[in-house]
């Protein structure tokens, strides 16, 4: 990596990566908190387990529908109009969820809240392709991801807190949570507009050298990468492999985030407030370190295949296991369930980018997101139906460790990419 391409990096690491990470734990946190309303926003509207189940699953259909089409949008008309946009729209729709007073009007604000946010993650990954090199972008990732156990880490307590303020001008705790949270996406999305740069070309914080050793380095890449019609992604064996493991993976991150706030509390014999929360978080902070950690192992050995399949692993054992153990033992495993299904995804997250380029990438991503939406929407309902089924609480949980263990098994059998990534021999060791 020459002079100039250093710098440019680490400009755009010091610059881009706040900015992602805080709108990725603002997405994260507006998505998931229904999961710390569950008990008294269900005691206050009369909304059934079922209805809730599909509630925080249906969220995922639309931004399954919409994922491919609004990444390609934001291709088109640009970064900063595309994500300012739409994080003030899911702000503005997450605060909605406070008069979501009955199961209809549940469904209707989760179900646009799911249109709103579409676009937004699948749009990270394409903006990280677009400014940072190959060799650079797992430990990349994992700072982004980084978001999901941050958002739960400091939300846990932030909505336990907020569901505290019940009876505060006459409402309950979670209405002042949905509010609370929710404008605070709204005043990011006005930031955006003010401090996002659509392309490394206009990049306003980079030197004209800097902008051209970095746009140099991110062309050859996309010389060695498939051609950039969208077709082409969709026809290839490996992208439609990579969407079925990531549908895995987030059946395992959402059956198990969803449903988290409650399973603390009932280890802990209390209700879900600020101290369950508390404790909610530990699993978060566990995998803060792992997501740190792992995804630059990942860089530094060059291995993304058996480093994501052991990783996925890992969650799946910790997930099963806290289903069957004591408080202690079952915090413990979650702490590991934790880890593995949060720092799996940056690892993962490399291997579209190294086969697609273009509109091909841009679509690709949004392919792959489409299944994990998927996954997103039927990770509540699993967990339900194999509870009711066999008839015990566990039983939803060692569902979920099943699933996570198929897609271990999946990232296994994985054919990745031989070639280099790279003309540039500093790179080539990301192919693995």
């Amino acid at each position: 990596m020459n002079l100039h391409l250093d710098s440019a990096v680490k400009k755009n690491r010091a610059r881009l990566l706040p900015f992602m990470l805080a709108l990725y734990v603002l997405s994260f946190l507006d998505r998931s908190n229904i999961g710390f309303a569950k008990e008294a926003y269900q005691l206050d509207t009369g909304l059934s387990n079922e209805a809730y189940a599909l509630g925080a699953g249906i969220f995922f259909v639309v931004y399954a529908l919409l994922g491919v089409p609004a990444n390609l949008m934001m291709r088109k008309i640009g970064a900063r109009t595309w994500i300012g946009g739409t994080t003030l729209v899911w702000g503005a729709l997450s605060a909605a969820m406070a008069f979501a007073d009955t199961e209809a009007k549940f469904l209707l604000v989760r179900t646009l809240l799911g249109a709103a946010e579409a676009g937004f993650f699948p749009g990270m990954i394409y903006l990280t392709s677009q400014w940072f090199p190959q060799q650079n972008r797992a430990a990349i990732m994992g700072l982004f991801y980084m978001g999901a156990p941050l958002a739960l880490t400091l939300g846990s307590p932030l909505s336990g807190a907020l569901l505290e303020m019940h009876g505060f001008m006459g409402f309950a705790g979670w209405f002042w949570m949905f509010i609370i949270e929710g404008l605070l996406a709204v005043v990011a999305g006005v930031f955006t507009f003010l401090y996002l740069d659509n392309t490394p070309e206009q990049a306003r914080f980079l030197s004209h050298d800097e902008k051209q050793a970095l746009i140099r380095q991110l062309a050859s890449e996309e010389e060695t990468k498939l051609t950039s019609r969208f077709s082409v992604a969709l026809k290839n064996s490996r992208v439609w492999h990579l969407a079925l493991i990531y549908m895995t993976i987030q059946i395992a991150v959402y059956g198990l985030i969803f449903f988290l706030p409650s399973q603390v509390a009932a280890l802990l014999g209390t209700k879900v407030g600020f101290t369950a929360s508390v404790v909610t978080a530990i699993p978060w902070v566990a995998a803060l370190f792992g997501t740190w950690l792992i995804p630059r192992y990942s860089d530094k050995t060059g291995e993304r295949r058996l480093t994501a399949a052991t990783t996925l692993l890992l969650a799946a054992l910790g997930i099963g296991i806290s289903g069957l153990v004591g408080p202690v033992a079952a915090i413990i495993a979650l702490c590991f369930a934790a880890i593995g299904f949060i720092a799996v995804q940056p690892v993962f997250w490399t291997i579209p980018t190294q086969l697609l380029s273009g509109t091909a990438l841009a679509a690709g991503i949004g392919f792959i997101n489409l299944f994990g939406a998927v996954g997103g929407f039927l990770a509540p309902l699993i967990r339900v139906e194999a509870e009711a089924r066999f008839g015990f609480p566990a039983a939803g949980l060692l569902t979920l460790a099943a699933i996570a263990l198929l897609g271990s098994l999946a990232i296994v059998s994985l054919r990745t990419p031989k070639k280099p990534l790279s003309h540039n021999p500093a790179a080539s060791h990301t192919s693995k």
